[in-house]
């Protein structure tokens, strides 16, 4: 009898405590609880929480004051952990980039670099004529769509930044063969100053000479243009007798070592360039058709060829010439017979 009139009691006091309370605490107490049971109900030994569990959670914290003494399956630091972890997320998903990494160059950057390798330009040259058309591109950005490069060696190194001190007074000359169609050896003989690479003469022979090596020296320095210092090899046809002109121009002659071509590295330099651009590509047929093809290929080193020792620019310094109108087309002119191309801004028809 006294416990039927306790539970009696106390089912009153929690009538009357029900009614004190206001409706609207009533719904969301009932609310809190049913989701909860609903939750525990699912068949795992741990009730598995998924995120609308966790968003309503999250939601009644901010709505709800006395959320908390009604939560029985998680922990309140719980819920507060879940509203930090879906800040984060819904910053760090508005705050990503919608490309991760460094950004594309444009397509047209792209093509221009697969066009111009094809003519066997490195990432050096190509980033050099780019910036002659007015693009705004690093040479580490073309790089990553070219072959890396071997280091060169620290003689070579060494032997550039002593050019790099002395290239104003010093000009070097050399002799190389070209085979013909007829199957005779050509001799071309050039002669190049290290300040700006300019090729300041040459001429081709089948029987070269001293005497013809003198005559070509006084071509390439009328009056006093000749050079401080005048590098050149120990081959048999630069004589004595050339020594003491060279002496008599008032330059000072300079012998490079025994098989050490890298001590005339400018010279055998742009005898490489020759071959690999336009030699290795055609066949000679005479004198008068080697000089002719120099020729070409000079003005086309001199105007359009953009050099590394020259800052990627050209011995004839090649202005940069920015896009003129919106379009405007980079357009290829041919060069060397079409071996080569310069690379210029045409307005569209």
């Amino acid at each position: 009898m006294l416990r039927v009139l306790i539970f009696l009691v106390s089912l009153g006091a929690r009538a009357i405590r029900a009614m004190c309370r206001r409706r609207a605490d009533l719904v969301i107490e009932n609310l809190a609880l049913r989701q909860q049971v609903t939750a525990l109900k699912k068949e795992r030994p741990r009730p598995p929480l998924e995120d609308t569990d966790r968003a309503f959670w999250v939601a009644l914290r901010s709505s709800w004051p006395a959320w908390a003494s009604r939560l029985v399956i998680v922990n309140a630091d719980t819920v507060a952990r879940w509203n930090r972890d879906r800040f984060r997320r819904y910053w760090a998903r508005i705050s990503r980039r919608r490309y991760p990494g460094r950004p594309r160059i444009d397509a047209e950057i792209r093509r221009l670099v697969r066009t111009m390798a094809q003519d066997g330009w490195g990432a050096p040259r190509i980033h050099a004529e780019l910036t002659k058309l007015g693009f705004i591109v690093s040479e580490m950005t073309v790089s990553r769509y070219m072959p890396r490069r071997r280091a060169e060696p620290d003689e070579v190194k060494r032997w550039i930044a002593f050019l790099r001190n002395h290239k104003d007074d010093i000009a070097a000359m050399d002799l190389f063969a070209v085979p013909t169609a007829s199957l005779r050896l050509l001799y071309g003989f050039f002669v190049i100053e290290h300040g700006r690479r300019h090729i300041l003469h040459f001429n081709a022979t089948y029987n070269p000479t001293s005497a013809w090596v003198i005559q070509q020296l006084r071509e390439a320095f009328p009056y006093d243009t000749a050079p401080r210092y005048l590098v050149f090899d120990r081959d048999a046809i630069f004589s004595p007798a050339v020594v003491e002109f060279i002496r008599a121009m008032g330059t000072k002659p300079v012998r490079i070592s025994y098989r050490s071509p890298w001590q005339n590295g400018t010279a055998e330099r742009w005898i490489g360039n020759c071959r690999r651009e336009m030699l290795e590509h055609v066949v000679v047929l005479s004198e008068r058709h080697l000089v002719r093809l120099m020729r070409l290929y000079i003005a086309y080193y001199h105007e359009d060829r953009c050099h590394l020792g020259l800052d990627k620019d050209t011995p004839n310094s090649r202005p940069v010439t920015p896009r003129p109108s919106p379009t405007a087309k980079v357009v290829a002119l041919p060069r060397v017979g079409g071996l080569h191309h310069r690379y210029e801004w045409r307005d569209a028809a």
